[in-house]
């Protein structure tokens, strides 16, 4: 008996590799849904997510049509209209792909619930991770911490299933009028900024959808692999893959990845040496431990995973804070990295750290404050990446940061863009500075600087803190809590 049958898209918007997408295409026609989540206790995405989200569902409606299907797009609370869609639609059949933030979990347990005493089918995949959450245990089966035993143990599990392909067909499943009246198009959720139109650095940077992700792992693989190990670190270099946001909104998913690099290699299609291979899985690996730290820790984006950092001695100041968003630091690698995220909605991996670190700890700013700034204007902006990562640099999280690892944001410069290229890409007020001056300008000469053009305190500001005060103030705060 053919079903009918709904595929909920979340975070998932692919026709590839899709699982629960293929399971709903073989049972019949689809009535295939995005709804623009508003319901309580969900953290609204932020505004460059939203961007690349109206870019990636326009792709995903475009494919599906191609195949038969049609998008249904609304807005509102999934755990209401789900169950009035599948009780008017007539559905037989839902299918998801599983989700892992607490809210989400909890959502999806009720919306199973409720289907399920409805008589209707559901059923949910993995489509999003290599190893669910809880697949990967200490040898006692608890949760694990520390990333290196953990992507030993996950590699040990073997190789990740081989991705499915596209259904050939997705026909598209008639609705009746009262479901109709409930649908919106892509112009009326509002996702892309109208006035003022900021987007502009984002669209000429990034190319959102399902093809826009193949195209972007192909280029990686076939030139930007080579040298990956070293070049990951440089800033002025094109050398990571700019895969994130195409994974998180779930263009591309991480078998289909896996895969297609050890076809690569196997064929000599791959550019690079078995070291750059290992070290973007690993990568990859980062990705995983941070959804098997949210899963088994879900208040990661809002509370210490340490305990003992809930007495640090945070020093709220909205001045400096405005001014580490804005890229007016005063210290160039600083600011050069958050104006590559206004700009783009991305910034540079090391960068991140730097500006991290320089928030958190040269400017003594609760991670928090940083973690909502990224997720507001980052467009790979993840709940589980976004959150580890800056407990990571904060030293409250797991396997983090020693406490008294505090980035130099000049030696890093130095060292990572010894040339000043990256710096003078983003903060051209410099550019005409010497590679030796250009990483701390307040350093340089009164000749120099005019020579050059800049005035410190007129057209480029002055340090926000002293580097070596800041530094030293940030080891004695994290002195009051290491006893704890």
């Amino acid at each position: 008996m053919t079903a009918r049958a709904l595929h909920w898209f979340r975070n998932d918007l692919r026709l590839a590799d899709n699982p629960a997408l293929a399971a709903a295409a073989e049972a019949g026609p689809v009535f295939c849904l995005y709804i623009l989540d508003t319901g309580p206790d969900r953290r609204a995405i932020g505004g460059a997510s939203r961007w690349w989200l109206s870019r990636s569902l326009a792709a995903l409606g475009e494919a599906l049509a191609a195949k038969g299907g049609r998008l249904v797009l609304m807005e509102g609370d999934p755990a209401v209209l789900l169950p009035r869609v599948g009780a008017e639609a007539d559905i037989t059949l839902v299918t998801w792909n599983r989700r892992y933030e607490a809210a989400e979990i909890a959502l999806d347990r009720k919306l199973k619930e409720d289907l399920s005493g409805n008589g209707i089918d559901v059923r949910s995949f993995n489509g999003e991770l290599l190893n669910e959450p809880w697949e990967v245990t200490t040898t006692t089966g608890q949760p694990m911490k520390v990333f290196t035993p953990y992507w030993r143990a996950a590699r040990q599990k073997g190789e990740p299933s081989a991705p499915i392909a596209a259904p050939p067909r997705v026909p598209a499943l008639p609705l009746p009028a009262s479901i109709e009246a409930l649908t919106v198009s892509l112009d009326d959720l509002g996702l892309e900024p109208r006035k003022p139109d900021w987007a502009g650095g984002l669209r000429a940077a990034w190319t959102p959808g399902e093809a826009g992700a193949a195209a972007r792992l192909d280029d990686f693989i076939g030139s930007g692999l080579s040298g990956y190990a070293e070049d990951r670190d440089r800033p002025d270099r094109a050398g990571t893959s700019r895969l994130s946001p195409h994974l998180h909104f779930g263009e591309i998913g991480p078998r289909q990845i896996w895969h297609a690099l050890h076809h690569a290699r196997a064929t000599g299609e791959a550019a690079g040496s078995e070291r750059d291979a290992e070290k973007f899985l690993s990568e990859i690996g980062w990705r995983e431990f941070s959804h098997h730290l949210l899963f088994h820790n879900p208040e990661l984006a809002s509370r210490n995973y340490d305990s003992r950092f809930d007495a640090f001695p945070w020093q709220p100041d909205e001045a400096a804070l405005g001014r580490w968003q804005r890229g007016q630091t005063g210290i160039p690698l600083v600011d050069a990295g958050m104006r590559e995220l206004w700009t783009t909605g991305g910034m540079h991996n090391r960068v991140r750290m730097v500006v991290a670190s320089f928030l958190i700890k040269h400017l003594l700013q609760d991670w928090r404050a940083g973690e909502a700034w990224f997720w507001d204007t980052l467009v790979d902006a993840d709940t589980a990446n976004n959150a580890a990562s800056w407990q990571w640099v904060a030293g409250s999280g797991a396997d983090a940061s020693p406490y008294f690892r505090i980035f130099n944001p000049v030696t890093q410069g130095e060292t990572h863009d010894p040339r000043g290229t990256y710096v003078r890409q983003w903060v051209p007020e410099l550019a005409a500075l010497s590679d030796r001056d250009i990483h701390q300008p307040w350093k340089a000469s009164e000749k120099t600087l005019r020579d050059a053009g800049v005035q410190i305190g007129e057209n480029y500001p002055a340090p926000l803190v002293d580097l070596a005060f800041g530094r030293q103030r940030a080891l004695e705060a994290f002195a009051t809590i290491r006893s704890r």
